[in-house]
């Protein structure tokens, strides 16, 4: 287990190195001068040329770069080129608030797709069965903008259910703050339950059809025995890898859920940040995103594992 978790950490940092220089080069594409962005278009050049001089953006690519390593290496995330407030507090608050919301729609989302997608490979043919194949195909089609645009219009302009704007006053209880939250909660849902639900579906059916099953089935045990110890056991693997990644696709998937309905979460921070080509902000944001995916992963890495010895022992062989 430990040479196991060595190589999957490994190759965890080996893929933040990559995004990091990725994330680098594509927010240096982006056109514009970064004094000139944060002093306005009638601040004096000398005082363009000052700032970027002090803020490191008038340097080769590769020197900032480096520079930019060294600080994460140290822990410091540097400054905001936009509000020249810490990077590290600005994604703190933002990053609580969007972990919030996508840990509420995640509680939502797993327990209903994975039941629905048991329970429809179960009664594989059935009408049920075609309505959640369906449902997940539209729902998992359809973008999060899509989604959360028809919601707002429906449930929150025109039958006036839900508040529009994501924002619960300050100091909200917690049913409050669902009640606020309640409209993202169900753009997401809609989203990333369709891939969960296909997914355990077409492992159930897998591991329904698998010759352990058959040779369970012909040593006598009952139907409820046979599904919890045999089929559930190997046909949720796949799934737990399928949630693992659209844990972190949630993330991403926030941008465009924060925007609509005016929700101040990470997404939005990002947005604004490659607006302003507030680079020290963009870059860390985008890390911390790739931190959760590569986490999201070794977590299910370490169950899947845990539940199937034969994914470790045959890594380490």
């Amino acid at each position: 287990m430990l040479r196991f978790l060595i190589r999957r950490i490994a190759l965890g940092l080996v893929t933040l190195l990559l995004l990091t220089v990725i994330v680098f080069a594509l927010s240096n594409v982006i056109p514009g001068d970064v004094g000139r962005q944060i002093l306005g278009p009638f601040a004096p050049q000398e005082s363009v040329d000052e700032l970027n001089q002090r803020l490191g953006t008038d340097q080769p690519l590769y020197t900032q770069y480096l520079n930019r390593m060294a600080d994460y290496a140290r822990g410091d995330l540097g400054e905001s080129y936009a509000s020249r407030e810490s990077v590290a507090n600005l994604i703190g608050e933002s990053f609580w608030a969007s972990a919030k919301l996508a840990l509420l729609a995640l509680l939502v989302t797993i327990p209903l797709a994975v039941i629905a997608g048991v329970y429809a490979a179960l009664k594989r043919g059935s009408i049920f069965d075609r309505v959640i194949v369906t449902v997940s195909l539209a729902g998992s089609s359809l973008p999060e903008f899509v989604t959360a645009t028809f919601i707002i219009v429906t449930l929150g302009v025109s039958l006036s259910i839900f508040p529009v704007l994501a924002r619960p006053p300050d100091g909200a209880d917690p049913l409050t703050q669902l009640y606020y939250l309640a409209m993202p909660i169900m753009a997401l849902v809609i989203v990333y339950f369709g891939y969960i639900a296909r997914m355990a579906r077409a492992g159930v059916i897998a591991a329904l059809e698998a010759d352990y099953t058959r040779t369970a089935v012909m040593k006598g045990l009952k139907r409820g025995v046979v599904i919890r110890r045999h089929v559930l056991r190997n046909a949720l693997l796949p799934t737990i890898s399928v949630v693992a990644t659209q844990t972190g696709y949630l993330f991403g998937g926030l941008l465009a859920v924060e925007l609509i309905f005016n929700y101040n979460g990470l997404g939005r921070l990002l947005v604004t940040a490659a607006r302003d080509k507030d680079l020290p902000l963009l870059s860390a944001g985008v890390l911390v995103i790739g931190i959760v995916y590569m986490i999201a992963t070794l977590l299910a890495d370490i169950l899947i594992s845990i539940l199937n010895p034969r994914v470790r022992l045959g890594e380490d062989g």
